[in-house]
């Protein structure tokens, strides 16, 4: 069960209004998470030039985890979707049920010689979500909320499993980090008005609550990774 469904974003539209999400914008503390200053990986794929790569990755609503990699130097496109069931069931309505095996992710394309796998990594653990929570992000309750990474090749889950090891043997958080490896076996695109959600919504309450604050939790912590011109997946 999520506060997108106990509550009408008409409602809590008027309760809030757009006031209040104008300073949400500037809050970074309300909301979302404060953002984790944690090291890069010590084992990451060196920047260079080749063609166009691409990540999977999950960390509670789709909406935000979209909206802050939209705003990473390097990443050309991000599709939020489905990934970990059946293209059966890649549906909104079915996986908000939580029994579908799928969970809200983020398909994230990068030019490889602009950023690399592990740092996109890093801004995922960071400021995009909390990896110490199982089954949820703050209000999203369910595992279509879970924090999972959904590695394409050995390459890449050999990355992701050292930087775990890593964060966990430093206790960069104060709890251990549940992040899910799992191998990707299919992602599906979301309905198209998932897509670019929190840049056409930027006053629904739960984005102005939850997501907003994350971006600016990126803009501060990553300043030298923060593109202002987001790139859009419905260009």
């Amino acid at each position: 069960m999520t506060l997108r469904k106990l509550i009408s974003p008409a409602r809590l539209a008027a309760v809030f209004g757009v006031a209040a999400a104008v300073i949400l914008w500037h809050s970074p503390l309300f909301g979302a998470e404060a953002p984790v200053i944690i090291a890069p990986p010590t084992i990451d794929n060196p920047k260079a030039a080749g063609p166009a790569q691409t990540v999977v990755l999950a960390g509670g609503c789709f909406w935000g985890v979209q909206g802050v990699f939209e705003h990473v130097r390097g990443v050309q496109k991000v599709l939020a979707g489905y990934a970990g069931g059946d293209k059966s069931t890649a549906n909104y309505e079915t996986v908000s049920s939580g029994g579908t095996g799928h969970a809200e992710s983020v398909k994230i394309t990068f030019d490889p010689a602009a950023i690399s796998y592990g740092q996109i990594l890093q801004i995922a653990f960071s400021v995009v979500h909390d990896p110490t929570q199982l089954n949820r992000q703050w209000p999203d309750v369910g595992t279509q909320y879970r924090s999972a990474i959904f590695y394409a090749d050995e390459g890449q889950k050999h990355i992701a499993e050292s930087y775990i090891a890593q964060l966990n043997q430093a206790h960069a958080f104060a709890a251990p980090i549940v992040t899910r490896l799992e191998p990707l076996k299919g992602f599906y695109a979301a309905e198209d008005y998932h897509q670019d959600y929190l840049i056409h919504n930027p006053t629904q309450p739960y984005i102005a609550i939850y997501d907003l604050p994350k971006i600016e939790n990126f803009r501060r912590t990553f300043p030298e990774l923060y593109s202002g011109r987001p790139v859009l997946a419905n260009n």
